[in-house]
């Protein structure tokens, strides 16, 4: 699953070519359209606040909570810093927040109490104003490292395609999931292909055999379809996870080359036969290397088939994203992937709280991301089930036990986005003045969106140590607010 990961512990990984540091800042431009799927509005502040104030405090004396407050827009000035929102100026829109269904999540949930799931199900993907909104998921597609078991859906060269495996727990949650949420959007990703197809003939390491590469395509192809038929509708799929990281398990080493070659020759035609309207995703991997997208979408018969680039980060840097974007500004990007370390998890709520936010939530956005998501959804207390030499220090956005679930910091992380910015939503400017109006790169970080149903939603981070107080200003008008040091709010009108 991971490689490293910044400023938490490294994993062993394949040795890769040393890569220069990127820091590009991310462009002003027009957003693409925004998506259609409708979505019921989000709850709006009641009584006298014009302004939904929610927070996570770093030491977790209020974790995610509506804060009373009363919060209205007034037509002053002060020596504060401002973030200034200008609806008119567009980006991206966004298709949602979430993580990945992993089998082990969908195995740990499956056991609960039927009442305990489905009240834990609703809490995590209802759309209305008890719950927080998981709008996007990602699958592994036959098995990840967070599975039981190693398996694929065809284990021999002339076996049947089946997705039995995926019968006895995973499909029943994700149609579970579906029943609650059908708008949810789903991006499938396989960790390997089986293992006959591959040079070394096993689920871990090796490459595709050119031989198989139109199998290969049938055999992703044969995976959308049935899913179909059980009623579940994938809208993108990558073609490998983590295509230079070989050393999972399950895993498999694909170049920018092959994955070019298989892009053009074997599983854009084959999607494209198959009348399917499933995105085609490239990479899915750390944001170190954007060449490998961008040299795929250099080709233009490789491109006709493309709609984008996934990337990680445990490696590189957010602003890679824009990088993509600039060099294909026609093709969207997206965020697929990154852990919380299970290691000193309750000295480390603060550090962690602030660093996704910063990276994985307003970095991703603020670098035309269509979406974030943090890894594993769900896990028993030892972070269990995964695969021998799986991950086994991956914190989940809710452990279970049993029928009981905690919540862990993943959870608050994207539930500040999720809750609020549904899928449709903009991404609007915002700037951080000083009372000159000079923009200022402070230790305030902020990202804006109008949702669907027409209200501004603004995500602050205090990233310092201390106390910030500082405006929020629409139509000439300010409200002003105070974040403890490390602490999150998302602000909604």
């Amino acid at each position: 699953m991971r490689e490293a990961m910044m400023s938490l512990p490294f994993k062993k990984i394949r040795s890769l070519a040393a890569i220069a540091v990127l820091s590009v800042t991310a462009l002003h431009g027009c957003g693409d359209k925004a998506d259609p799927t409708p979505a019921p509005p989000p709850p709006v502040a009641a009584g006298p606040s014009q302004v939904a104030f929610w927070l996570t405090n770093p030491d977790r004396s209020v974790l995610f909570k509506k804060q009373n407050v009363a919060l209205n827009f007034q037509a002053e000035t002060n020596n504060r810093l401002t973030i200034d929102l200008d609806t008119t100026q567009t980006y991206q829109s966004v298709d949602g927040f979430g993580y990945t269904l992993t089998g082990g999540s969908a195995q740990v949930i499956s056991q609960m109490s039927a009442a305990s799931r489905q009240d834990l199900l609703k809490e995590l993907f209802a759309w209305d104003s008890t719950f927080i909104g998981v709008s996007y998921l990602r699958l592994n597609l036959g098995a990840s490292d967070l599975s039981p078991t190693v398996y694929s859906y065809q284990e021999t060269m002339n076996g049947p395609f089946s997705l039995a495996p995926d019968q006895a727990y995973y499909i029943p949650v994700l149609k579970e999931i579906l029943s609650i949420n059908p708008a949810i959007k789903l991006m499938a990703s396989p960790w390997s292909p089986p293992a006959w197809m591959k040079s070394n003939n096993s689920p871990k390491g090796g490459y595709l055999k050119h031989e198989h590469y139109d199998e290969y395509a049938t055999y992703l192809i044969n995976y959308i379809q049935g899913m179909k038929a059980a009623g579940i509708t994938i809208d993108a799929l990558t073609m490998q996870n983590e295509p230079l990281h070989d050393g999972n398990n399950p895993s498999m080493y694909m170049s920018a080359a092959d994955q070019l070659k298989f892009v053009k020759e074997n599983m854009g035609p084959a999607l494209r036969a198959a009348n399917l309207s499933t995105k085609l995703v490239l990479y899915d991997h750390n944001l170190d290397i954007p060449e490998y997208p961008i040299s795929i979408m250099n080709d233009p018969e490789a491109k006709q088939y493309v709609d984008g680039s996934a990337f990680h980060l445990y490696g590189g840097n957010v602003t890679a994203m824009t990088t993509v974007h600039n060099a294909h500004p026609d093709k969207n990007v997206y965020f697929t992937e990154q852990w919380v370390d299970a290691n000193n998890k309750d000295e480390n709520f603060a550090s962690t709280l602030n660093w996704h936010l910063t990276n994985v939530i307003i970095g991703t956005m603020k670098n035309w991301s269509k979406n974030a998501l943090e890894w594993n959804l769900a896990a028993d207390p030892n972070n269990q089930p995964y695969t021998e030499g799986g991950c086994n220090t991956c914190l989940p956005a809710v452990t279970v036990s049993g029928s009981n679930a905690t919540r862990n910091v993943a959870y608050y992380i994207i539930a500040h986005a999720s809750k609020f910015v549904r899928p449709g939503s903009v991404r609007v400017k915002s700037t951080l003045v000083d009372t000159q109006g000079t923009e200022q790169f402070n230790t305030l970080q902020h990202v804006a969106f109008k949702n669907p149903a027409g209200q501004k939603v603004v995500l602050v981070l205090n990233e310092s140590s201390s106390d910030q107080t500082f405006n929020i200003r629409y139509r000439g008008q300010i409200i002003s607010t105070t974040l403890k040091g490390g602490a999150v709010g998302t602000y909604v009108w």
